[in-house]
């Protein structure tokens, strides 16, 4: 199949774009989506294409539209809603919460909830505390709701396309600084089912399981170690809820070691859930403690010297490998 080179943001707008034109029913509303082609430029193109119907400019309302969604979605609707950043989707996490995440249940399944929450996640370089939250955990924490963070361009068309098909509702968490990240897709219709995990990078002495941008330090690592003789094997985790605790398991019974490595604060992690998953079915595999990398257990600081500090890299990725390797 022919592959084309394109940017993140330009996998976001063909999925959301060649879904819509699939399904008349789906929609995308959010601050600057429209008029401006979306604060990140990811929906380029696409009010000219579907008209104010179906491409909404919304007021600075999250709670609001965010509620304008669920009731759209019970009434036969799927709407995608973009937060311009999850840090805002605070605001409305009533609605997603209490009303998208229990619909299902509390109407004995008489409404399904066809919707998808997006937007970028954590940080994005000097944006401050309030600006620079990772929000996986919590969303994640919620029964009813899938939660999904890709780290590339290929991984991100599959999984939105699919994530607009589910019938229940999706948290989609991208990056600010991804959208011009380049790779290549499918010249065709492609999906990439939730709940998936994939082998990023195959290697037999320690498991690195991560998802999201920061994956990228531990492919940097991994090059850095493989030249001192330690064979890394990296774990996308691509779909945090429902989590493949299968592929993780195989990996680490492969390499009997494994480090989670997380932009987000220690606690109460997804590297938290994956420790115990681990222990509980792994034990007598694990050949060293498990170990986690996360941000600072602070908000994430203004300064570009604290940031560097607050934020895992691939020396501590490194640090963390040589520690279940019993290595200096």
């Amino acid at each position: 199949m022919y592959m084309r080179t394109i940017q993140f943001r330009e996998a976001v707008c063909e999925a959301m774009s060649e879904e819509m034109r699939r399904d008349e029913t789906i929609y995308l509303m959010g601050e600057e989506v429209a008029e401006y082609n979306g604060a990140y430029k990811a929906s380029k193109g696409m009010l000219d294409e579907f008209g104010p119907k179906r491409v909404i400019d919304t007021p600075i309302a999250e709670l609001g539209f965010a509620g304008i969604a669920v009731g759209s979605a019970m009434n036969g609707n799927r709407p995608i809603v973009e937060f311009m950043t999850f840090n805002f989707s605070l605001v409305g996490i009533d609605q997603i919460i209490n009303n998208a995440a229990k619909m299902r249940q509390m109407s004995a399944g008489q409404f399904s909830m066809p919707m998808v929450f997006r937007g970028p996640t954590a940080s994005a370089g000097q944006l401050g505390a309030t600006h620079s939250q990772a929000f996986e955990n919590w969303f994640a924490n919620t029964p009813g709701l899938k939660v999904v963070v890709p780290s590339n361009v290929y991984d991100c068309k599959g999984l939105l396309k699919s994530a607009i098909r589910d019938n229940d509702p999706v948290i989609f968490m991208e990056s600010e600084q991804m959208y011009g990240d380049k790779g290549e897709v499918p010249d065709g219709e492609y999906t990439i089912p939730l709940g998936v995990a994939d082998v990023k990078r195959e290697g037999k002495d320690v498991t690195i399981v991560s998802f999201g941008k920061i994956i990228k330090e531990a492919f940097i690592a991994a090059e850095e170690l493989e030249k001192e003789g330690i064979s890394v094997e990296i774990v996308d985790l691509r779909t945090v809820r429902p989590m493949d605790h299968e592929t993780i398991l195989n990996s680490v019974k492969k390499t009997n070691r494994l480090v989670v490595l997380e932009e987000a604060w220690p606690f109460g992690s997804v590297a938290s859930e994956i420790t115990y998953i681990v222990q509980e079915r792994a034990f007598d595999y694990l050949d060293a403690p498990i170990q986690r990398i996360t941000t600072a257990d602070t908000p994430a600081p203004y300064s570009p010297a604290l940031l560097k500090e607050w934020l895992p890299n691939a020396g501590d990725v490194v640090k963390a490998v040589k520690k279940v390797m019993y290595k200096k």
